[in-house]
């Protein structure tokens, strides 16, 4: 394994080398950063093209610049990293790099786990209902996203999700008939997840459409939009839906110690609910938060443990996320407690179409800063998660469905297995080996940013910095962001054969 890892990480060195050596060579020789100067009728002209040539060294030849870069760059490993300044502003490019990443990282990595999530999630359970109405629902959703381009995709959720939606909230009221066609709507989309006969089908959506327009037209009469919560009656309910969802899913409602241990669990998060309300108010911090999930889950798992005798795993599975989505709802009641202050502290205009943050609200409620954080990821992270959702749905889908039609998998079933089983315990990891390399390369990729999309919503990530950095010519910059994201890209290939071999025993790594 260490001879293993020893030859990848020479390789992927190599690969470094020959990328970035071509890449600086090429962006080097692609124009004249001094164009504009040269034309210039400033007096002082030739004193700043002198200061400029050496300054960045213009002078040396481009092949023997790149390994002055190089040596710089080298400087990291003593703590000294040289990425060289900026054509605008002459800032150093690491702390422009220092500055972005962050920016970056709560954009794209927010929409990365969510695609992931959602796209696996929904192509298993496409292929397992295979040409049902849900299929087909899901694969005409996968396709059309799929085609649609992005630019386009940011520009309608910023009229629709974002413009519309404030003038909505201007008087919250929803009229009679987009009552029920909205519910309608919905409850066609939910009624989708449910298989049996024609009969059962039609009962189900009659079900929920009377629910969903009861409780738009409860949310219109009350002004929720405007004053929105849960309460811990609404908690409660939302827990031990989604903790009964999950039992179903995990180990089936046939498993009374999973479904007991998971409505426990919900039980005691809901019993947290008023103790954590007098402790964060509004001076909350990130360490309450997070003590506060890792107190239910460890609790949670205690639960299931308890309630379990012999295969613990489908029991605690259960409920651990139980305990966590009750600690989910429970956090994002008190957000919601808090809209109405950021709706006026926002001037009416609580969905962000720009930015990363409103400079002009001056608050030191927790809640309300977060919100703001919130409300400004909520339409990037949108665009993004809609268009990568569409690719690891239908990966996920083909992949599950050849994994289905193996022998190992007609065996199991075979012996009597339940289809659950046979579903979590063994398609469902073989299914992964596909997707693996495809993962490790959208995670790499995080860093790189999103170009479109940041520039759509007006935000300042390494995306941005990568598009500057090619229309100003400012090869610094270009290499800055260019070779951080080709290193996490090379060292992305040998974590994903690491995976491989960890998903799937049969494959060895060769020695």
């Amino acid at each position: 394994m260490f001879a293993y890892i020893s030859r990848r990480i020479s390789t992927a060195l190599l690969i470094l080398f020959g990328s970035t050596f071509l890449t600086y060579n090429l962006a080097a020789l692609s124009g004249d950063p001094l164009a504009a100067w040269r034309e210039s009728t400033d007096p002082k002209k030739e004193s700043i093209i002198a200061e400029l040539i050496y300054t960045y060294q213009l002078d040396v030849p481009a092949p023997a610049r790149y390994f002055i870069w190089v040596k710089n760059i080298l400087g990291v490993f003593v703590g000294k990293a040289d990425f060289g300044f900026s054509v605008e502003g002459r800032i150093p490019v690491i702390n422009l790099i220092a500055d972005a990443i962050p920016v970056t990282l709560r954009l794209v990595t927010t929409a990365t786990i969510l695609a992931i999530v959602l796209g696996i999630t929904f192509g298993v359970i496409s292929a397992i209902r295979q040409y049902s109405r849900l299929d087909y629902s899901l694969t005409f959703l996968s396709f059309f996203l799929f085609s649609l381009p992005i630019f386009w995709v940011a520009v309608m959720l910023k009229e629709y999700m974002g413009i519309q939606f404030n003038a909505f909230l201007e008087k919250p009221q929803i009229d009679i008939w987009v009552n029920l066609g909205t519910s309608a709507v919905l409850a066609f989309i939910i009624t989708g997840f449910v298989g049996g006969t024609r009969r059962k089908v039609q009962i189900i959506w009659a079900a929920t459409f009377v629910v969903l327009a009861v409780l738009l037209a409860l949310a219109s009469a009350t002004n929720w939009f405007r004053f929105p919560g849960l309460g811990i009656f609404g908690v409660a309910v939302l827990a031990a839906l989604t903790s009964i969802g999950l039992t179903n899913v995990l180990a089936g409602l046939g498993n009374k110690k999973a479904l007991w241990a998971g409505l426990v669990s919900v039980g005691v998060g809901v019993a947290f609910y008023y103790p954590f309300g007098v402790l964060v108010n509004e001076s909350g911090n990130y360490a309450i938060l997070i003590g506060f999930a890792l107190l239910m889950l460890s609790m949670s798992f205690f639960i299931g443990y308890f309630f379990s005798t012999i295969d613990r795993g489908p029991i605690i599975r259960s409920a651990m996320l139980s305990g966590f989505f009750v600690s989910m709802f429970t956090v994002g009641d008190k957000f919601m407690q808090a809209w109405a202050p950021y709706y006026t502290l926002s001037d009416g205009k609580p969905i962000q179409t720009d930015g990363t943050h409103n400079l002009a609200m001056v608050t030191n409620d927790f809640w309300v800063i977060n919100l703001d954080l919130l409300t400004h990821l909520i339409l990037p992270t949108t665009a993004l998660t809609l268009i990568s959702f569409a690719g690891y749905l239908r990966y996920s889908r083909s992949s599950i469905l050849e994994v289905l039609s193996m022998d190992y998998i007609r065996t199991a079933r075979a012996k009597g297995m339940p289809e659950r089983e046979v579903i979590l315990r063994h398609a469902l990891r073989n299914s992964m080996i596909p997707l693996t390399t495809l993962v490790a390369y959208d995670i790499a990729g995080i860093i790189g940013g999103a170009i479109i999309t940041e520039r759509v919503f007006g935000w300042r990530g390494m995306g941005s910095l990568a598009n500057d950095a090619i229309t100003q010519q400012d090869l610094n910059l270009l290499m800055g962001t260019f070779s951080i994201s080709a290193f996490l890209a090379v060292m992305a290939t040998l974590a994903a054969d690491l995976i491989y071999s960890a998903l799937d025993p049969r494959i060895r790594i060769r020695k």
